[in-house]
């Protein structure tokens, strides 16, 4: 059996980006630990989210849970000061924050780190600096293999369009979705989650404070959480990956190949 370890920017990525791979990886017998930079909070005043963190980890099996502590640096154009007594992950000086991550790495002896691309799937901040971090983490750690979590392009690009017919809302603007995440021939692997759709749509609810009670987000929320499992595996059935250091072409169906 190994050891995964799942590096994520804030309390909820975990669900939404690996959430079947780890259910998954944790119902195969493997060990997985989720590390989170941030504890999702961009001001002080916000809601607490580690719980929120605690409860989707329970969903999906996870092992052991570790917020690294940064503030949250918020997404578009004000990128706000840092909170007092805290600073924001996007500022952290990333050798500092590898350090950190690669301590767990080391101490978990870490087969797999699970990380992001270097444009953050959709340019969050936050999200650029943990594919820096991770990255640099892993050479401290001499961790053997490095998978980056992403989305293919062209699928956003149609649930985008889909979205907008429908008059809900889009999960990403069409400028963003242009260069988001990846393009559908460079993902090097495609891994079925559908046998842990509950899980990952569990973990997904656990994250509620992101949803809000009313607007067309939180009615479209209801709704997927009333899906019967066949069709949440249908939505959430699939999640991708890139290995940097793989050729684009051929298709891995396991994380751990």
């Amino acid at each position: 059996m190994a050891t995964l370890v799942a590096f994520h920017a804030h309390p909820d990525d975990e669900a939404v980006l690996t959430g079947g791979t780890l259910a998954r990886a944790a119902a195969e017998g493997h060990r997985v630990v989720v590390v989170t930079a941030t504890d999702g909070r961009v001001h002080n005043d916000d809601v607490e989210r580690l719980a929120e963190l605690r409860s989707s980890a329970d969903a999906l099996g996870v092992h052991r849970l570790e917020c690294l502590g940064y503030a949250d640096s918020g997404f578009g154009a004000q990128f706000y000061p840092d909170p007092p007594g805290r600073v924001r992950f996007a500022r952290a000086d990333t050798e500092e924050a590898a350090q950190r991550l690669a301590a767990i790495l080391r101490e978990e002896a870490a087969d797999l780190l699970l990380s992001y691309q270097a444009n953050g799937g959709y340019g969050h901040r936050d999200h650029v600096q943990v594919h820096q971090v991770g990255k640099r983490a892993a050479e401290l750690a001499a961790t053997p293999r490095v998978l980056e979590a992403t989305m293919p392009r062209e699928l956003l690009a149609r649930i985008s369009a889909a979205a907008r017919l429908l008059r809900l809302p889009a999960p990403y603007g069409r400028d963003v979705v242009r260069t988001a995440y990846a393009p559908g021939s460079s993902i090097t692997h495609r891994i079925n989650v559908f046998r842990y759709a509950r899980q990952k749509r569990d973990a997904f609810a656990a994250h509620r404070s992101q949803i809000g009670t009313s607007g067309a987000a939180a009615r479209l929320f209801a709704v997927l959480m009333r899906c019967p499992p066949q069709v949440a595996g249908l939505i959430f059935g699939r999640e991708w990956f890139v290995d940097p250091t793989l050729p684009p072409g051929r298709v891995y169906r396991d994380i751990f190949e």
